[in-house]
Parts: C-alpha cells; sequence; structure tokens
C-alpha cells in the first residue's frame, strides 16, 4: 500500500500539489468572475450567498491553501499537499460507504484526456463490489454555448465514465473526449435516468459540471478541481458538495495513477 508520505512526495514532485501550473492570475479571473456569477464559473451551482472576490480568495486560501493575500496578483498558484491527502482519505471513505451500501452511481469528466483513467478505475473497483455504474441517456445530444457559438456534442461513456464527444471525433467508447466545464452534460445524464424509470445515482463522482450541476439538484457529489475552479468548493462550504479535492486537474494521465491506488486502499477496494 501506498503510504501517505510517499504519497505526498508523489504529489510534489509531479505537481499535482506544492507550486502547480494554474497561474495566479487565472485563478483571480476566475474568483472575479464568479463574484459576478458568470455561469461560465459557476459551472452549474447557485451560490446561496454573495461571495465577494475576497471572500473567495479566503476560502480558496482555507480549502486549497492558495495565497490569502490579495495582492499577490502574479506567478504560480500553490495547492497545500496535506490538504489534498485529507480530501483525498475523506474521498476514499465516501467510496467507501457507496460500496458497503451497493449504491448506483454515476461517474463523469470534463478533462477526459487527463483524468478518464483515474475514474475508470473508481468505476470498475465499484462495480466489483456491488455497485450499478450508470450509463444513462448514452448518444443524446447536449448543445453548448462556447465562445466558437453553439456547438453540439453528445453524451458517451468509456468504461463506465461519461463525457462528451464532438461529431465525427471517434467511434462511440474511444478514449477521446472534449474539455467541458458545462452542467448539460450530467443535467442529460439524470434526466435520461429519470426519464427511463432506472435507478437515480446515490453518489455522482467527477469533476466541473459533473459535481456542481448534480450538488445543485441536491444529488451527493464528490470530485476534484483546481485552484481556478471555486464553484466545487462553494458548493462544499455552502453543504451541496461532499467533498472536493484540491489538485492540478491537468497533469500528465499516468500521474494521478498513484492516487488510485492510495484511494481504492483507503476505500478497501483494491482488487
Amino acid at each position: 500500500m501506498l503510504s501517505t508520505g510517499a504519497l505526498r512526495a508523489h504529489l510534489l514532485a509531479a505537481r499535482l500539489a506544492g507550486p502547480v501550473a494554474t497561474s495566479r492570475e487565472d485563478s483571480l479571473r476566475s474568483y472575479r468572475l464568479f463574484a459576478a456569477r458568470d455561469p461560465r464559473v459557476l459551472l452549474g451551482l447557485d451560490p446561496e450567498r454573495t461571495w465577494r472576490q475576497r471572500d473567495l480568495i479566503e476560502l480558496m486560501a482555507d480549502r486549497c491553501g492558495v495565497s490569502a493575500d490579495p495582492a499577490h496578483t502574479s506567478g504560480y498558484d500553490v495547492i497545500d499537499p496535506d490538504l489534498t491527502l485529507a480530501a483525498l482519505d475523506a474521498f476514499a471513505e465516501r467510496l467507501a460507504r457507496a460500496a458497503r451500501r451497493r449504491s448506483p452511481v454515476l461517474l463523469g469528466t470534463g478533462h477526459p484526456h487527463r483524468l478518464l483513467g483515474f475514474y475508470a478505475a473508481l468505476a470498475d473497483a465499484l462495480s466489483s463490489a456491488g455497485c450499478v455504474v450508470l450509463t444513462p441517456a448514452q448518444g443524446s445530444s447536449v448543445d453548448i454555448t462556447t465562445r466558437f457559438g453553439l456547438r453540439t456534442y453528445h453524451l458517451d461513456y468509456v468504461r463506465g465514465v461519461a463525457l462528451l464527444r464532438e461529431p465525427g471525433a471517434g467511434a462511440a467508447g474511444c478514449e477521446t473526449g472534449a474539455h467541458t466545464h458545462s452542467p448539460l452534460p450530467v443535467r442529460t445524464a439524470l434526466a435520461g435516468a429519470a426519464d427511463s424509470g432506472g435507478p437515480l445515482p446515490e453518489l455522482v463522482i467527477g469533476d466541473h459540471g459533473w459535481v456542481c450541476g448534480a450538488g445543485q439538484l441536491g444529488f451527493e457529489t464528490i470530485g476534484l478541481a483546481d485552484t481556478d475552479d471555486p464553484a466545487l468548493f462553494v458548493g462544499e462550504a455552502e453543504g451541496r458538495v461532499s467533498v472536493v479535492v484540491p489538485l492540478d486537474d491537468a497533469v500528465r494521465p499516468d500521474h494521478y495513477r498513484p492516487l488510485t491506488r492510495y484511494v481504492l486502499n483507503r476505500a478497501c477496494l483494491s482488487q
């Protein structure tokens, strides 16, 4: 089993925590847009309280370890690896609870090129433990407004993990997908599950709009988030997201494998 110390060292070496590639400028821009309730950074969350940029800086300092100094406006952001480890433990505990209850689960990602392997390993382990891994509304169209105009994507599942695919981007089931922050994919999946009369998820696992969109609708959610995604941490602070793991969500896919082993071991789901 990977020790906490070894994982902490890996987090720093892979720049999943410690100084990360996300810039302070990008994070502050996201906090400013969130404070203005820009839907591009709300990710489907409808905040209950007013969040000023200063409030968000303080929240992210508490939950991620970024600088709490508003005058710090440039350079790379920093994530406290001990906060990442504590959140991974809470994440694993929630996975273990779902496995004990054999809960139906839904997994989805807006970062398929980076995080598909992480979520797919969770889906496989939860399925082996007796959980139903849901794949509702496969093939459904999802219209998303982008900076290039309205784009139509299709909802697909790869190894039990939902992602969006651009038309003509590859055959169903191939391991490519579109990067998205939108909550529309999870809304489409949940509507499909409801319309089919099948089970609804008792736990949604993912990132970006998958977490915030499901949490806003009252589903229990856990996920991963970078320092420029304040919506997930606001959702956690307001009680609509159960666990958020702070880390860089765009490093090489193989760098997430030790996290997978650690989480599955902590959840007693290793195979």
